[in-house]
């Protein structure tokens, strides 16, 4: 049965298994840039230095034409140069900042008239860094009753086999569930060991965008129940084209949505549907009743963060670099999490008191502060779409059990590695005592 589930998800993904595999090979120009510093962080005041080699064919490139700017990360670059490399290497004097925060050092070669990119990220006292989002006084009372008036509402779980997706081990099925508010539907792929017993659970929530999901059969082959969800209240298992419609059409932009109204914002319904995830897998008779943990990626690690601030049935969380972080970092002069509301064409139409406030009742720092389960973390100091200091001001408002797995040089991407120890951390956790 795994042949045919590869087969059914490389017709479906095609287009994008392109992409996916042209991104997987090094350019035959590389831009190599690294701190003096091997791990990345300095102290404030300390000045960093960085090392440039352009390489073709894994040699120096002889006289190119190099562009470069130096900057605290996503704002205005503090010192900016374009120069020809006669032996294609280069030292910078990055300089320092006086503040908690990243500092970021990019370079642009221009090589028989294509451009290529190279960066890297450094941190001042990371671990220094506070938020700028308030915390409301009725924050805990707003959640409250937005769960109670969840609880209200009847699960009404339906449930259909998938059968080309069923593995030897594991039946997939398509699960929908009532959500909130009342009427509407969440949809999620549901995982389940076929030899009978109790098992441990793991929560999977979605990164942003609007697309399929397949289910995580892997982690449910090595013994748990894994149920991953989507946000947008539409089956899973539909025509690509369908959801590139939605992409494109009703639900572009989603993220935006009455930002200005916190009781109809449109992360209301998406947050309060990843407690109705785990209210449907304490429904199975099948699940242990202990033994949960959440994950997910820049969205889903937003989402993960604030379902086991939400919901004390959660027990462990397993993090990949967290969008809504900070979102209100641009507003004092630096990088605010993504989807970076306050930031260029965005700043006029949303720098208003109405949006600032609601910011405060969905930024994941305020979900973060209020953790009360370990955790582990990664993400890497190159990231763009979550900056690293929007990450740092919620990580350091974490004061249950926590770990921080750095891949220093990844943007908004992992290494297999990553994958692999937060897998492991998960599993140890769940199939534990």
């Amino acid at each position: 049965m795994k042949i045919y589930r590869w087969i059914f998800w490389m017709l479906i993904l095609l287009p994008f298994h392109f992409v996916s595999a042209q991104r997987s090979f090094d350019p035959m120009v590389r831009i190599i840039v690294g701190p003096d510093h091997t791990d990345w962080v300095y102290k404030r005041g300390e000045k960093a230095q960085f090392s440039v080699t352009i390489l073709e064919f894994g040699n120096p490139l002889k006289n190119v034409a190099v562009y470069y700017e130096v900057g605290p990360e996503r704002m205005k670059p503090s010192k900016k140069d374009s120069l020809m490399l006669p032996k294609g290497v280069l030292k910078i004097d990055g300089g320092t900042m006086k503040v908690p925060g990243f500092l970021r050092c990019r370079i642009v070669a221009t090589v028989e008239g294509k451009e290529y990119e190279g960066i890297a990220t450094v941190g001042f006292d990371p671990l220094d860094i506070q938020p700028t989002i308030e915390d409301p006084s009725d924050f805990d009372a707003f959640w409250k009753q937005a769960k109670t008036e969840l609880s209200e509402i009847p699960i009404d779980a339906r449930i259909t086999l998938m059968p080309s997706r069923c593995s030897e081990k594991v039946n997939v099925f398509q699960v929908s569930m009532q959500n909130y508010p009342a009427m509407t539907r969440l949809y999620g792929i549901l995982c389940m060991p076929k030899k009978e017993g109790r098992y441990p659970a793991l929560l999977r929530v979605p990164g942003a965008g609007v697309y399929p999901l397949e289910g995580d059969v892997d982690m449910a082959e090595h013994g748990l129940i894994t149920l991953e969800i989507g946000i947008h209240g539409i089956p899973l298992d539909m025509d690509t084209g369908v959801y590139s419609n939605l992409r494109w059409g009703a639900l572009k932009g989603y993220m935006n949505y009455n930002l200005d109204d916190r009781d109809h914002f449109y992360f209301k319904h998406v947050y309060l549907g990843c407690v109705r995830a785990v209210d449907y897998i304490f429904s199975l008779p099948q699940f242990d009743g202990t033994h949960i943990a959440v994950t997910g990626g820049s969205q889903g690690g937003a989402l993960s963060i604030v379902t086991a601030g939400l919901d004390p049935r959660i027990r462990w969380l397993a993090v990949y670099f967290p969008a809504l972080c900070d979102l209100t970092g641009d507003l004092k002069g630096r990088a605010g999490g993504w989807p970076h509301y306050f930031e260029g064409k965005k700043l006029n139409f949303n720098n208003k008191k109405d949006k600032i406030q609601v910011c405060g009742y969905y930024d994941v720092v305020n979900f973060a502060r209020r953790l009360k389960v370990p955790g582990i973390y990664t993400w890497g100091y190159n990231d763009d779409t979550c900056p690293p200091t929007s990450m740092y001001a919620a990580y350091n408002m974490i004061t249950s059990p926590k770990d921080l797995f750095l891949a220093l040089e990844t943007g908004h991407w992992e290494y297999p590695e990553q994958k692999e120890k937060l897998d492991n951390w998960l599993l140890s956790k769940l199939n534990g005592p």
